[in-house]
């Protein structure tokens, strides 16, 4: 009896390692780095394995837009789509070790959404499907779990980023709610809660190292908050003197741009790969 469990236990361990590096994962990881070119990273690790891929709208700052995501054993990848399944750019990466999922309930035509919410950024995201939303969450739950087992770790919801208001949700600052938005008075966003606000009352930084290594705009509200804050005793705020938005736009700014996606149809179906794990 010892012997055959044994010989199950290394026959697993065997084929989960034989998985991971066969020549079918890594043709598909290198086909992904070829799509994202030189200004994506590199994504070959060892034990790294593609668990799944397809296309979800991700709610952007000014409307929602699709992305193209890339599921692995241990990072979700995503980016812009300028070709359907040949070329995409402004890559970004989420390790699952820090990633938490919440329901989102249907809206309108908003349906089949989640939150996905981690220390660097937090979004919306909808599938085109329930069905398609009951299988990203599922595979991912079970990426996170596996990968927190293995790392015999746990995860911490203090720094996770915020989920941002869409702008088309606020024509007046959430925190004062007096200042009236306008092509003049701009709309800013605080990146400690996520509400939209106006710059008198978000006229301070705040140094957030889970997002940026910069000091990142924070509304007056959440200012206070990290003030008195014992765990940020020693660090000193940046006010903001000017009327730019003191945000950091390196991960943003693709929400604001026109996409270069060409007109062809995209497959929007989550395609999973036979991982073990």
């Amino acid at each position: 009896m010892m012997t055959w469990h044994r010989i199950i236990r290394y026959t697993m361990i065997f084929t989960s390692y034989f998985n991971m590096n066969s020549e079918a994962n890594c043709r598909r990881i290198a086909f992904i780095e070829q799509c994202f070119g030189a200004s994506g990273q590199p994504l070959a690790l060892p034990g790294r394995a593609l668990v799944g891929e397809g296309v979800l709208t991700k709610m952007c700052r000014k409307k929602p837009k699709p992305r193209q995501f890339f599921l692995f054993n241990d990072v979700l990848v995503y980016g812009s789509i300028i070709i359907s399944k040949k070329k995409y750019n402004r890559q970004h990466l989420i390790s699952l070790e820090d990633v938490k999922l919440e329901n989102v309930d249907d809206e309108m035509s908003l349906r089949n959404g989640w939150k996905i919410i981690s220390p660097s950024k937090s979004f919306v995201v909808y599938a085109a499907t329930a069905t398609e939303k009951s299988q990203w969450m599922s595979h991912i739950r079970k990426c996170v779990n596996d990968l927190l087992l293995k790392r015999g770790i746990t995860q911490n919801s203090e720094n996770d980023s915020p989920v941002w208001v869409p702008d088309s949700d606020a024509s007046t600052c959430m925190h004062c709610k007096k200042s009236q938005f306008s092509l003049i008075n701009r709309k800013h966003h605080c990146r400690k809660c996520g509400m939209v606000v106006c710059n008198a009352c978000s006229n301070q930084k705040w140094l957030l190292p889970q997002q940026s290594s910069h000091p990142l705009r924070v509304c007056l509200t959440c200012y206070m908050q990290l003030t008195k804050s014992k765990n940020m005793t020693g660090v000193t705020p940046t006010p903001v003197h000017d009327d730019t938005s003191g945000e950091d736009t390196s991960d943003e700014e693709d929400d604001d741009r026109t996409d270069g996606a060409t007109g062809e149809a995209q497959d929007d179906t989550f395609t999973a790969y036979d991982v073990i794990n």
